[in-house]
């Protein structure tokens, strides 16, 4: 960020208990955190469900901060200091609206493209891959972790240089018009959708509701010049297209994964990508005929990373003068990739991906070397090795329906010779469906070959009974508690060559279950 106060109170509709010993002096970050303070920046003290900002306004001053924006009075003594230092302090209705309204005018300040990426499952893994395409040409900033939310988003944005020439944000949601606030305020170029899945089903009743939630972000695409990258067999993305009204607002769209054939529990196998995308009857006309990304020669490695070819359709606006060897048509591009990450899931997440990358210009074999070199964030598939030699995949850092079946199948196509074992935790945000998703996943355990199932959290009972109505023997089952019950479960009988999969919703803390057993 590169504004003023004078600009920053302007932005936000704050009036300066304190004013500025400049005006014009430039404020180049900001943080919400007094102990991450740097030379500089603009301190918001947010009122939190444990703590309040506003008791941290000094040591923001102190540390550095050239203004501060608070939403109740500060004592005598931080005004005085605010004065003695030069400092701004700045009275504002509400400091998390006023984080929003700043990031929208440092957003008419930014010439970078704008891309917005939002979906039930994978958004972070997208935007993660997205970042690391872009990166490969252009100076590029991105969300930091799942920072996806009303302040993550603006903080995002905030945290843009003036010569960024790409933007990658996350975009999440627990209802409607979440979305779409975060739309208006970062005004994306394009928009990328992951799924439509069942996350956050207990707020929004039905996945067509979930579906029309996602769709905010293609509706504030702008006409003519925006663009939509949809995920092919996902069978929501005619409704999508629909809601976004893209063919009547002349807004490209690239399908991205191909047609495939869902197995009855809606998780889609490594073979499913392996087809050329044939758009469905229900797509309209325009979209139906859009730029296409999909996968071929689909095959994983003994630890479940994914390798394949990228095939890329309606991206060159002029034929080749001649077929090269990888052309199957003078339209069509390819490229080899082997992800670092793992699961045959993360090939449709590698296609979203390539499909920007390709709109941006930059070449096959430079996208497929981003992709290649794409490493997981901490919690997220992330491989650990316990004290014995044991194998963990942490991928405790959330979880839904879908995502507990990705990471099944993972763990079923490694190449175990010990014993493959997972333990699953709650999933939230469910609703009615809570028990008949948890079931489901259950029965999902029950056909990844699992030598043994520990469910953890009254919700994750279900699994377990949802497992054993599949087939798998009792005895192979322990439910518990806690996370202690767990590691005592597993502690004294884990042998070196056994690979232990820890997964759940991150209100669970599993993650910490997976420290301890590596620790």
């Amino acid at each position: 960020m590169r504004l003023n106060p004078k600009q920053i109170a302007q932005a936000s509709g704050g009036q300066f208990l304190v004013e500025p010993i400049d005006g014009a002096e430039v404020i180049t970050s900001v943080t919400l955190d007094s102990r991450e303070t740097a030379p500089g920046a603009l301190y918001v003290a947010i009122v939190g469900e444990r703590v309040d900002g506003h008791a941290y306004v000094e040591a923001a001053l102190n540390a550095g901060a050239r203004a501060a924006i608070v939403s109740e009075p500060v004592p005598e003594p931080c005004k005085i200091l605010a004065r003695e230092l030069g400092a701004a302090i700045i009275m504002v209705s509400n400091t998390e609206h006023a984080v929003a309204d700043i990031a929208a005018e440092w957003r008419r300040h930014l010439n970078a493209k704008v891309i917005a990426v939002t979906g039930s499952v994978g958004k972070t893994t997208t935007k993660n891959l997205i970042r690391d395409v872009c990166a490969s040409r252009f100076q590029t900033c991105a969300t930091r972790g799942n920072q996806n939310n009303e302040l993550g988003g603006p903080l995002t944005l905030l945290s843009a240089d003036p010569t960024d020439e790409v933007v990658v944000m996350e975009m999440g949601m627990d209802g409607p018009g979440q979305i779409r606030f975060l739309a208006r305020m970062a005004r994306p170029d394009w928009g990328v959708v992951t799924n439509i899945g069942t996350s956050h089903m207990e707020f929004l009743g039905s996945q067509e509701n979930i579906a029309r939630a996602k769709a905010e972000l293609l509706e504030e695409l702008p006409n003519g010049s925006g663009r939509a990258f949809l995920p092919e067999a996902d069978p929501f993305t005619p409704f999508l297209a629909e809601c976004g009204k893209l063919e009547e607002r002349r807004i490209p769209v690239c399908l991205y994964g191909g047609a495939s054939t869902l197995e009855e529990d809606g998780h889609r196998c490594a073979s499913d990508l392996d087809a050329h995308p044939t758009p469905g009857d229900s797509m309209p006309t325009e979209v139906a005929h859009a730029q296409s990304v999909w996968a071929e020669n689909v095959s994983s490695d003994a630890e479940g990373r994914p390798q394949f070819d990228i095939c890329w359709r309606g991206f060159r606006e002029e034929p080749s003068e001649g077929p090269t060897l990888f052309d199957m048509e003078p339209d069509t591009e390819r490229a080899s990739v082997k992800l670092s990450l793992r699961g045959a899931h993360n090939v449709a997440n590698a296609l979203a991906a390539a499909g920007v990358g390709r709109a941006l210009n930059i070449d096959p074999e430079t996208i497929a070397r981003a992709l290649s070199g794409s490493v997981p964030e901490a919690g997220r598939q992330e491989m650990l090795r316990g004290r014995d030699g044991f194998l963990i995949i942490n991928d405790a850092y959330n979880a839904s329906p879908d995502s507990m079946r990705a990471s099944l199948s993972l763990l079923a196509s490694m190449d175990v010779a010990g014993r493959r074992i997972a333990v699953l935790g709650d999933m939230g945000e469910l609703g009615e469906l809570s028990e008949a998703c948890h079931e489901g996943v259950g029965r999902a355990a029950a056909q990844a070959g699992l030598d043994a199932l520990i469910c953890v959290g009254s919700a994750s009972r279900k699994i377990a009974e949802g497992a054993q109505g599949a087939g798998m023997a009792s005895e192979r089952i322990r439910c518990v508690d806690s996370i202690g019950g767990a590691l005592e479960a597993l502690e004294d009988s884990l042998e070196p060559e056994d690979v232990v999969l820890v997964k759940a919703s991150h209100f669970m803390g599993l993650s910490r279950l997976a420290e301890g057993l590596a620790s």
